[in-house]
């Protein structure tokens, strides 16, 4: 397979400018209902690119769905623990004379799609009147095809039907489609992640190739497709480009094919539209890499951008970090935290992906211990076992940012735009001066014993609302105004400087 565009890969040529974020806490979500007669009722094309919000969770996520009759539905979605596959992609065409097929690599491997850090493209082309009977669902993920299989039950390959010949999918059907949730009913299943460049073709079965290639080092990338493609009766495509609430050209759910085919937006926010795509890969806090398993504990929201840490310890001696799925080993770098709850408890700071690990386990500020620092809702900005202090607390709303030169071997934060330790990121004064020769990586946590914090981080792509809207002169948006120089942390910018 294609390497898949991860957290270090950066596209060139076509360009994504927005996906939409779909949290599952909120149920946000697209609903349209069809009508109407659509160009087929067998044969469709179904193309997206999606970042995979928290893995651990351990529920379904529906990514597409639409009702076939009644309460029977066509829906493609990530499985949940409760059938011993999480993660693994399903397409379940429901109705007697369907069937419910898993993707995996051949004999009956499922492929588990777990990576947080990195965009993935899935093509699904469909033909039920195909007479042979694994031409009928095909199933790309980075260009490469995979095997479909049948139904999972408890982790295990059962000898269930697959797509019957000539059946009508209810993809096509004069009825409700959802995109972040499955149809069946609101709220049910819904997505967490986010989705970019979401195609619907209606009489097609496309190859991957209509909407992606790989480049020169191997890496699969999305291209622009809209003007090759026939999209027919019921065929949309949505770029996410909308800031509006309507179901109109302005909206989130507006469909930029020509057809019109918009979608309404439920329980989506402003916010939830993000510039994070699989042409700019921004940074986000990482599931995989974290302390809650060692003496603390912590949740994800809102695409990895919201944490809730939870001080678990029984010895009162470890407080849980979260660290960024991007790390850098040069240039200037900047990102901000708001706190969002009256618990605030919180650190942010930079981390050494060397250390952490063996840290973690001895240190209560994990990856901080040796060559990382970190700045407190104490007052106190901390590095190795030296700390300064008297630098204010911090309270509910504060936005508090951090600004790295490993150029200069500095970091720098501010709460509210004042930096400490008279810092002057620009002019290369004050600030924390930290280890050199060290790849950095990015952290919040939790500051206090046998407590919790809420916070929000921004790497350039906020899920809180923002008032001024500074960037880095060309990526991001801000609170405060990014130091000249210093940079969001996304691919664009790792490509320039990291």
């Amino acid at each position: 397979m294609p390497t898949i565009l991860g957290a270090n890969s950066v596209s060139s040529g076509y360009e994504i400018s927005n996906s939409m974020r779909f949290n599952r806490g909120d149920a946000a979500c697209l609903r349209k209902t069809f009508s109407g007669s659509p160009t087929s009722t067998k044969k469709c094309t179904i193309s997206f690119w999606t970042k995979l919000a928290d893995p651990f969770n351990t529920d379904a996520k529906a990514i597409f769905s639409a009702i076939k009759s009644g309460v029977n539905e066509d829906v493609i979605k990530f499985m949940g623990v409760n059938n011993g596959i999480l993660n693994s992609l399903e397409i379940n065409f429901n109705n007697t004379n369907g069937g419910t097929m898993m993707v995996s690599s051949g004999n009956s491997t499922l492929i588990k799609f777990r990576d947080p850090a990195a965009w993935y493209h899935f093509v699904i082309a469909i033909d039920s009147s195909q007479g042979t009977a694994s031409n009928r669902v095909k199933v790309y993920v980075n260009g490469t095809q995979f095997d479909v299989e049948a139904r999972v039950e408890g982790g295990s390959i059962t000898d269930d039907v697959v797509l019957t010949q000539d059946y009508e999918l209810g993809f096509l059907t004069a009825s409700a489609h959802s995109i972040g949730e499955n149809v069946e009913s609101a709220g049910n299943e819904p997505y967490d992640g986010y989705l970019a460049d979401f195609y619907f073709v209606d009489g097609q079965q496309y190859a991957p190739t209509v909407f992606g290639e790989t480049d020169d080092n191997g890496v699969w990338i999305p291209k622009e497709a809209k003007d090759d493609i026939s999209f027919g009766n019921y065929g949309f495509f949505l770029e996410f480009q909308g800031t509006g609430t309507s179901a109109d050209a302005s909206g989130k759910g507006a469909d930029t094919s020509g057809n019109d085919n918009h979608f309404d937006d439920a329980n989506a926010t402003a916010e939830d539209i993000t510039t994070d795509t699989p042409t700019n890969n921004f940074a986000t806090m990482n599931p995989l890499e974290s302390d809650r398993q060692q003496g603390g504990a912590a949740t994800f929201a809102e695409g990895n951008l919201q944490i809730t840490t939870s001080y678990v310890d029984a010895n009162y001696q470890r407080y849980p970090q979260v660290y960024s799925t991007q790390a850098v080993s040069s240039g200037k770098w900047y990102f901000e935290m708001k706190i969002s709850t009256s618990d605030v408890d919180s650190s942010i700071g930079i981390f050494s992906p060397d250390n952490h690990a063996s840290d973690s386990t001895t240190n209560p500020y994990g990856g901080y211990a040796t060559t990382g620092c970190i700045f407190t809702d104490r007052g106190s900005v901390r590095i190795n076992d030296g700390q300064t202090t008297g630098l204010g607390t911090w309270s509910q709303n504060d936005i508090v940012g951090c600004a790295l030169d490993i150029d200069n071997d500095k970091v720098y934060f501010h709460r509210n735009g004042t930096y400490v330790q008279s810092g002057d990121p620009a002019g290369n004064s004050g600030g924390q001066a930290i280890p050199s020769n060290t790849t950095y990586g990015f952290s919040v946590g939790c500051d206090k014993p046998s407590d919790s914090g809420t916070m929000q981080v921004n790497f350039g792509n906020p899920i809180y609302t923002i008032s001024s809207g500074n960037t880095d002169g060309k990526y991001g948006n801000f609170e405060y105004a990014v130091p000249s120089g210093f940079y969001a942390v996304c691919t664009k910018r790792l490509a320039e400087f990291g």
